[in-house]
């Protein structure tokens, strides 16, 4: 498997491609999450602090993949999925151009040939999204797991994003777990603390 930025969603058309900035690669929070774990690891007190100290380089891509391996155990599984998932995306936007009646055969043609070109960029952006969805995963299992009453961090590198892509995961486990996140102003900045709520 590798991880690498390839940008933000497709968007394909019979007149070429386009990027929608609304979606992400999700590969920009993949630090952020992995910076999150690790500190999660030192203790939920600690959490503040080791993520002042983490404003680090971003790691290479083989090095946050194996970082990453660390904490996430399904990894393996994650990469056998990532295929299929993007099979699954490009038939869908395969079958849209098919059943759009309002197409010439060129401009289906043309559209379907974009799309083919875009089939590795495709299963790029999908490894990344599937990665980063076992990264929320990781933290949700911590976070349920050593019973985390709250943790505070500072609103940078995308931590906020993630805490708040964080939140419907743990509202979705089998036993859930509620969340409010509160961002005040603090001594090194904005900062924010997320409370959980373990039933």
């Amino acid at each position: 498997m590798e991880l690498k930025y390839v940008g933000d969603m497709p968007r394909v058309s019979q007149h070429g491609v386009g990027f929608d900035s609304t979606k992400p690669d999700k590969y920009i929070y993949l630090h952020a999450a992995l910076e999150l774990l690790e500190a999660l690891s030192y203790g939920a007190t600690e959490t503040t602090q080791h993520l002042y100290k983490s404003q680090q380089q971003d790691l290479k891509p083989d090095e946050l993949l194996n970082s990453l391996k660390k904490y996430i155990k399904n990894l393996d599984e994650v990469y056998a999925t990532r295929v299929k998932k993007a099979e699954h995306l490009v038939e869908e936007l395969q079958k849209r151009v098919h059943e759009n009646k309002s197409l010439s055969d060129d401009e289906r043609t043309a559209w379907l040939k974009n799309i083919d070109i875009m089939k590795d960029y495709y299963l790029q952006y999908v490894t990344n999204q599937s990665v980063y969805e076992a990264a929320l995963n990781a933290l949700a299992d911590e976070i349920a797991e050593a019973k985390v009453k709250e943790v505070t961090i500072p609103m940078f590198r995308n931590y906020g994003i993630v805490l708040h892509d964080l939140q419907s995961v743990l509202e979705n486990r089998k036993a859930p777990i509620d969340s409010d996140l509160e961002i005040r102003s603090g001594e090194h900045g904005i900062v924010g603390t997320m409370y959980f709520h373990h039933y």
